[in-house]
């Protein structure tokens, strides 16, 4: 009988995946809709910006010359890119650490995070970039990482390789020519490690207010010292 049930095994296994397994992996996406969201629409105004020949970017860019007047620009600037490369690393590292972070956390914990991060990075380069237009959604994807990497450990996995990798693209934007805001990297980083601790602190169910609560606090905080740094770059 177990040898009967292992040549069916084998001869499952030497005809391919089952029609189940297949629709199960096309429709999977459906479960990450908040990452394939964030790419769709980061791909389309990134497509369109160059049709425009930047039109988009001049509305949608941060300079914290321009917050008081146009505030929006602390959120919209992650969906603004540069070159092809640009979104392109920055598309990849979400398709892949989105996917499992969506996963692990559920849709608006994932946005939350990818969100808090973002403004994050927006904030760092408001007090140590001021006037610098930037572009794209590094600080994001960098909080992306941090989290990742916290929610590992909390899990007792190891994560070390994610932390060298972390540092050392940290370490690239400090590099002279690279045209990279390193400021917004950190900002996502150090959001990302401080929304992870949350997640990873926050698990039970009755806890749910709580993170609610922090993860809103970490956002208005995080609003804020951008406009405190826009007060204090400007005297």
């Amino acid at each position: 009988m177990r040898e009967q049930r292992a040549k069916f095994t084998e001869n499952r296994r030497a005809s391919g995946p089952s029609s189940l397994t297949v629709a199960r992996r096309r429709f999977a996406m459906l479960d990450q809709k908040g990452t394939v969201v964030l790419i769709a629409v980061s791909v389309a105004i990134w497509l369109l910006d160059q049709v425009s020949g930047g039109f988009l970017s001049q509305w949608l860019a941060y300079n914290s010359a321009l917050l008081p007047t146009q505030p929006w620009r602390i959120v919209t600037v992650l969906f603004v890119h540069s070159g092809v490369f640009h979104i392109l690393f920055n598309m990849l590292a979400l398709f892949i650490f989105g996917r499992m972070l969506e996963n692990m956390l559920g849709t608006w914990r994932f946005l939350a995070l990818y969100f808090i991060s973002g403004i994050a990075g927006s904030m760092l380069v408001t007090f140590l970039a001021p006037g610098t237009w930037v572009v794209g959604a590094s600080g994001a994807i960098f909080g992306l990482f941090a989290a990742f990497f916290v929610l590992q450990r909390s899990l007792g996995n190891n994560a070390v390789q994610l932390l060298v990798i972390i540092g050392l693209n940290l370490v690239i934007g400090f590099l002279p020519g690279t045209n990279i805001s390193w400021q917004a990297h950190v900002g996502g980083v150090l959001a990302g490690f401080v929304t992870g601790f949350v997640f990873s602190r926050t698990r039970n169910v009755r806890q749910r207010g709580l993170q609610m609560t922090l993860l809103a606090l970490e956002a208005v905080v995080a609003i804020a010292l951008c406009f405190v740094g826009y007060a204090v770059t400007t005297g």
